[in-house]
């Protein structure tokens, strides 16, 4: 069960790197305008909120992988509960695909830390 909770959390911290990208890096492109539903003009407008939003994701990244790296199961705990949470208030009022996206992946890695201990 250890292992399969490394690679959930591996999994969680991967995807956060990936919305990191997405929202410093790729705001303004075509597919990620098309991944979140918005037009060239709204990325061009809100395109520093976004990185601002793509650097929380990166700290939770950070976080998780920070707690892999030194078997730190608090840090586990405490980042996928942040995801979780972040994620559950994103879906009341932004999408409700983020509940796909974060709040499930983050909760099946938060169970499995929890039954790894």
């Amino acid at each position: 069960m250890e292992l399969a909770a490394k690679i959930l959390v591996g999994l969680v911290a991967l995807i956060h790197i990936y919305i990191l990208v997405l929202e410093m890096f790729l705001w303004r492109t075509e597919r990620t305008r098309a991944t979140f539903g918005i037009t060239a003009e709204f990325a061009q407008q809100s395109a520093p909120l976004a990185a601002n939003q793509g650097l929380y994701n990166g700290f939770l990244a950070a976080g998780l992988i920070y707690g892999l790296v030194t078997d730190g199961v608090d840090f586990q705990i405490f980042f996928l509960c942040c995801v979780i949470i972040a994620g559950i208030y994103g879906a009341i009022t932004s999408t409700r695909k983020i509940l796909y996206v974060q709040v499930i992946p983050g909760a099946l890695a938060l169970l499995a830390v929890l039954l790894a201990r």
